[in-house]
């Protein structure tokens, strides 16, 4: 069995949609319609990614157009 690496990765679906967003473990973020698309951007990193620092308070960082 292998140890935990810390990397997290997180991919949320936006209800009302057929839209994931994802947030890779550097903190870049980026929006899918197939979920297929967004684990292979996930691992792909860190091709593709640009993170974001984080957010002043109440602030949220633009978010990426769907990707077909």
């Amino acid at each position: 069995m292998s140890s935990p690496t810390g990397e997290v990765y997180r991919i949320d679906w936006l209800p009302g949609t057929d839209v994931l967003h994802g947030t890779c473990h550097c903190g870049a973020e980026h929006t899918a319609q197939d979920p297929v698309r967004m684990w292979e951007w996930m691992l792909a990193h860190p091709e593709g990614h640009t993170p974001h620092g984080p957010a002043p308070e109440g602030h949220e960082p633009p978010k990426e157009a769907p990707h077909e």
